[in-house]
């Protein structure tokens, strides 16, 4: 099925093209986007995550004798690697890596107890919470910040890692997870204006049923924000790639040539975060984001008009009742960092 998809300007042009829908399954899961996005390797908790992640197939199908096969494979990965999954951590993590592994075995037996018994939600339930402990566990296993961010940018606040964000709106409170590991610069500037109390009090200035919510608009006759120097600050476009060591600056992937690729954080889930950029220059980003309401029909995750052009930063993970209902009429009440603002550098 071809689908025909054009936006306005707000946050730039994209020319109408068509997209087909994309094979195979693409993650839309906001946090197994994130899970998949942390910047390690380890194969035994991530092949233990994806069998876990791989079962939604079996389960909309109802193929309960595979799903209670699957969840038994995964205790038996865990029992049988668990000694090497404890020489992967540091010596002074292997305490709690020991409790989180424990705690794995447990709710695998839960996961395949609901699956024995044919209990939908309860067979949900206990994955999603077996695969919260994967994710807590690989987070432990992040060792230094990966990459050198390039000179020219020294001046930039950035975010050396991960952070929280409450936004409480006019119908009520979204809890997003801004993604520094991949897209410093641009959740460093997020961060630092949520600190600074930027976006209280500010509408949204474009809402799209399906495809976005932007705001960041200051008052006055700014676009952006205008820094103590009285200069508007500029975030450069920021994509990473995967298999990439450190993210692309202000080049698409129509620049670069990859036209089939991926980015590390997709455009892939209702609720993504994005960071706006003018039609006519991809580094005069300074403020404005907007909320990707993901439509699988109309804007496929894989093959949407967003990746490439646009630098996600994040993901929402609590509150999607509350995304819903947001319109053109609504705005930010008050941003507040919760978690992670230890992560943020003011500059090189």
């Amino acid at each position: 099925m071809a689908l025909v998809l054009t936006c306005g300007t707000s946050f730039g042009r994209v020319s109408p093209a068509a997209a087909a829908l994309p094979p195979g399954n693409a993650v839309t899961d906001p946090a197994a986007l994130l899970r998949n996005a942390l910047p390690i390797e380890q194969q035994d908790l991530q092949k233990l995550q994806h069998r876990l992640e791989d079962s939604s197939d079996d389960l909309r199908a109802k193929r309960w004798s595979a799903l209670t096969g699957n969840a038994r494979k995964a205790q038996a990965q865990l029992s049988s690697r668990r000694s090497a999954l404890l020489t992967a951590f540091q010596p002074e993590q292997r305490e709690q890596a020991t409790t989180l592994l424990a705690n794995l075995e447990s709710e695998l037996q839960a996961v395949s107890e609901a699956a024995e018994r044919q209990d939908r939600e309860a067979f949900l339930t206990t994955r999603r919470r077996a695969l919260s402990t994967i994710g807590a566990a690989e987070a432990l296993l992040v060792g230094p910040f990966p990459f050198e961010i390039p000179e020219q940018f020294a001046d930039l606040p950035r975010l050396l890692g991960r952070a929280t964000v409450k936004l409480t709106t006019t119908k009520g409170d979204l809890t997003a997870v801004v993604d520094g590991y991949n897209a410093p610069l641009t959740g460093g500037a997020f961060v630092d204006l949520v600190q600074r109390g930027f976006y209280d009090d500010l509408p949204f200035i474009r809402a799209e049923d399906f495809y976005v919510l932007q705001t960041g608009d200051p008052k006055g006759s700014a676009s952006g924000y205008v820094d103590a120097s009285g200069q508007e600050r500029k975030v450069p476009l920021e994509i990473m790639v995967p298999g990439q060591s450190k993210p692309y600056y202000n080049q698409t992937f129509e620049d670069l040539g990859l036209f089939k690729a991926t980015p590390v954080l997709p455009f892939a889930t209702k609720g993504t975060l994005g960071w706006a950029h003018s039609d006519t220059a991809l580094d005069d980003g300074s403020s404005q984001f907007f909320l990707f309401l993901f439509e699988a029909e109309l804007t496929p995750a894989g093959l949407n008009l967003i990746d490439g052009r646009y630098a996600a930063f994040g993901y929402v993970v609590e509150g999607f009742d509350v995304l819903q209902e947001l319109t053109a009429d609504d705005g930010i009440v008050k941003a507040t960092v919760v978690d992670g603002a230890g992560n943020l550098r003011p500059h090189a």
